[in-house]
């Protein structure tokens, strides 16, 4: 094949969804001549999933995202339908915000964004190779024999490469929703050096709203809460919002699948890959669950502009047939029809053991990957690795130091430390439980956490930033006030009210917040912080309440940073260090932890290893 030049750049994108998005922003915000490379224009920022952003812990991710300067937060407020805060009747911590968003105009917008930023440009076209030199990416190749000349190169392909999708007998070799996929990058990446696995994730039926009976079926209203972006100040009123619905799965349901497992090839041998442990497939969930009587399912509006509606909890690889009958056993779908049916998809991926928590391929100098190709799933994880890629790219090229947010600083530093130490055997979802330090890590006070570093590393704009900085005099003048007395007959009227005990003279707001009155009825009662935002007022609320628990969150990070501190030698020999158990001299040669806290977090290695370490440390210097 014929080669050309195609252009020099300073970093090169290899695909357009979530992480490819996130990356190419951090490239061309920060100054960097970048090039987007993706197979279709149409699927720039594409949701072949669910029409959704945030749930739970990925809110926080999605907050995390905009608090570091990127774009998701922004683009799901543009675009949202409904909000909903999951969780709210439990604690702050894992509290999570979710939207339902307009399909077709979240890509269309972030397309917009994209098309009108300075320094990126881009092209439709497959990634065929990573140029390399000496162990450093010198440059990307196209299908077409196209050069792009480059210093850094972030592939973020997505689940599009070698990818097919499986319905019944049917298999396609094509990637989501009928887009082409990539065949020739996927050999170049394991001659590199990454290790190649294979994944598999799947999505319902969308069906014609105009068949369904939503007359019978609870409806799920919206509500007023934050949004995800801390530039913006509301959300639309409940009466604005487009409602959703309630439906469930029943005994039928349930019999016609456990009857044609020969036919489900989750089952019958057809799909041997690995699917998401927590978001399977409704065969799936029926084999495992078998004494349930019914699985809740959810129906969601794709767009303003479509009849198109998304049933969440429905996702099969049965054949076509199957389908339409299995849905049509659902309460208030009777009569449905299926415009687009249901699949399941596998796809390449690599091993992120490979990966420095840079995001950085340990191998090749100049080359990182993000999202789903490092084994996640979501497009909330995959922005959140886009971002610290494409970031890591630019500080490397700007000669600065690398980004590596600890797990004690974000959930993006849970995830990607997750990945790097401990490497995943089935696609990864981030979840509130995999952070240890998640009440100091909620979604409320990401901009407090997190804006200041976006904003040194260049990625945070001077608007946002100035943003930040009334918002954190704000936060500290309220904590203040609530920290100053209360008008004391108010103050007893209203915890006697309560069904509380006397209070001594002197109370103060913060008193009574911690006798469990709500931030709001101190609010009403007392006239004050009328205009505080819904998010500050969360975060002041639990920084109160919880202060104890806050207090012994910060002394156990105190602890974990020392670890933290500690570095191990990029080539220090495991295999020679006497004391260590032979499975964790396998997994520390493996892994080659950057310092003794990452090396306690490696599955197989213990704390008696820890010690043989911290010895071995002391004797070399």
């Amino acid at each position: 094949m014929q080669t050309f030049t195609e252009g020099v750049c300073d970093a090169v994108v290899v695909g357009a969804g979530h992480a490819g998005c996130e990356a190419a922003l951090a490239l061309a915000r920060t100054g960097l001549k970048t090039v987007m490379l993706t197979l279709n224009l149409d699927s720039i920022g594409f949701m072949p999933c669910n029409p959704s952003v945030g749930g739970t812990a990925k809110g926080h991710l999605v907050r995390e995202i905009d608090a570091l300067g990127g774009e998701m937060g922004l683009n799901a407020d543009r675009c949202a339908l409904q909000y909903r805060m999951l969780n709210e009747g439990k604690g702050a911590a894992v509290q999570s915000l979710r939207a339902q968003t307009d399909k077709n105009a979240y890509h269309r917008e972030m397309k917009c964004v994209l098309e009108h930023t300075e320094n990126l440009r881009i092209v439709q076209g497959e990634a065929a190779e990573i140029l390399t030199e000496n162990g450093q990416v010198m440059g990307v190749k196209t299908a077409y024999g196209g050069i792009f000349t480059c210093r850094a190169a972030i592939v973020a392909t997505g689940v599009y490469l070698n990818s097919k999708t499986i319905t019944g007998e049917t298999e396609t070799d094509s990637g989501p929703n009928g887009f082409s996929n990539a065949t020739l990058l996927t050999r170049n990446l394991a001659e590199l050096g990454y290790r190649i696995r294979r994944f598999k994730t799947g999505t319902p039926a969308r069906l014609d709203g105009r068949t369904v009976d939503f007359a019978r079926l609870p409806v799920q209203e919206g509500e007023e809460v934050f949004p995800f972006s801390f530039l913006n100040d509301r959300v639309p009123s409940i009466k604005e919002q487009t409602p959703c619905y309630l439906a469930y799965t029943n005994r039928e349901t349930h019999r016609l699948i456990l009857d044609n497992l020969e036919r489900a090839p989750l089952y019958n041998g057809q799909i041997s890959s690995t699917g998401p442990r927590y978001c399977p497939s409704i065969e799936t969930k029926v084999v495992r669950f078998r004494e349930k009587e019914r699985h809740q399912l959810f129906l969601e509006p794709e767009g303003a502009d479509t009849t198109e509606i998304y049933v969440q909890g429905l996702s099969t690889s049965l054949p076509h047939d199957l389908q339409k009958q299995m849905y049509r056993t659902v309460e208030g779908l009777e009569h449905c029809e299926i415009v687009r049916y249901a699949y399941a998809i596998e796809y390449d991926c690599i091993d992120t053991l490979d990966v420095l928590p840079t995001l950085e391929f340990k191998k090749v100098d100049g080359l990182y990957t993000a999202g789903q190709i490092n084994g996640t799933s979501g497009y909330e994880e995959a922005a959140a690795q886009g971002l610290i890629a494409g970031l890591n790219a630019s500080l490397k090229l700007r000669g600065k130091s690398p980004l590596v947010l600890r797990r004690d600083q974000a959930y993006i530093g849970v995830l990607i430390d997750d990945l790097v130490t401990k490497g995943t055997d089935e696609p990864y979802r981030m979840m509130t439980s995999r952070a240890e330090f998640r009440l100091s890590l909620r979604q409320d006070n990401a901009e407090i956490r997190l804006t200041q570093i976006g904003y040194d590393c260049g990625l945070v704009s001077e608007e946002r930033y100035q943003k930040y900085l009334s918002s954190k005099k704000l936060r500290e003048k309220t904590l203040t006030l609530l920290n100053s007395r209360a008008e004391q007959k108010m103050a007893d009227a209203l915890v006697q009210a309560a069904g509380g005990e006397p209070l001594k003279a002197g109370v103060t707001y913060a008193d009574l917040l911690r006798r469990g009155i709500p931030l709001s009825s101190l609010i009403e009662t007392f006239g004050i912080l009328r205009d505080l935002p819904r998010d500050a007022a969360l975060s002041c609320e639990t920084e109160i309440r919880y202060a104890g628990y806050l207090k012994q969150s910060a002394e156990q990070i105190e602890r974990a940073k020392k670890m933290e501190e500690k570095p191990l030698p990029a080539d220090i020999d495991y295999e020679k260090i006497e004391g260590l158990r032979l499975e964790a001299r396998e997994k520390l040669q493996r892994v080659r932890p950057l310092n003794l806290g990452q090396a306690e977090r490696i599955s197989g290695v213990n704390p008696a290893d820890v010690a043989v370490l911290m010895i071995y440390l002391s004797l070399k210097k």
